[in-house]
């Protein structure tokens, strides 16, 4: 009687095992985290987690075994731009080359607004002061306006 309990425990704990296991296996869904957080090493412009391609796959597979690793998100990003440069994750990881990619738009933005806003007032004030016609000119189209305007 006593065997057969202890078998019948070993028998439970060897089912109950794989389900104990289960709490340190990575979901896609973290690993997805990461991935949009990359982009496609093939792909222009596709987060790695939308990506379909071989190589995108094998990159996800990656970023699985280094969670499971026990490595955290900032450390394997970190990982991947040593590896293949600041393109994998769009904006350059150094604080000033970020600062300058993201305030370079807004100052093109800004600088074309004044050069627009410069443009149109010149051109306003160029129209609101009309040109004086040219009084006694000897041309045929001139004549033929002064008889027409004469009745």
């Amino acid at each position: 009687m006593k065997a057969m309990f202890w078998l019948l425990l070993v028998a439970l704990l060897l089912v109950a095992a794989p389900v104990l296991a289960q709490e340190d296996v990575v979901t896609d869904d973290e690993v997805n985290a990461i991935a949009q957080k990359l982009y496609c090493p093939v792909c222009e412009n596709i987060p790695l987690d939308a990506c379909g391609t071989a190589a995108c796959d094998d990159w996800r597979n990656e970023i699985r075994l280094q969670l499971e690793s026990g490595m955290t998100e900032e450390q394997i990003i970190n990982d991947f731009v040593t590896r293949f440069g600041d393109r994998v994750v769009g904006t350059p990881q150094d604080p000033a080359l970020r600062a300058l990619s993201l305030v370079t738009p807004y100052l093109f933005i800004v600088a074309g607004a004044i050069v627009g806003l410069t443009f149109v007032l010149r051109r306003r004030s160029r129209s609101s002061t009309p040109a004086a016609p040219a009084v006694g000119t000897n041309s045929p189209y001139y004549d033929q306006l002064q008889k027409d305007l004469e009745g």
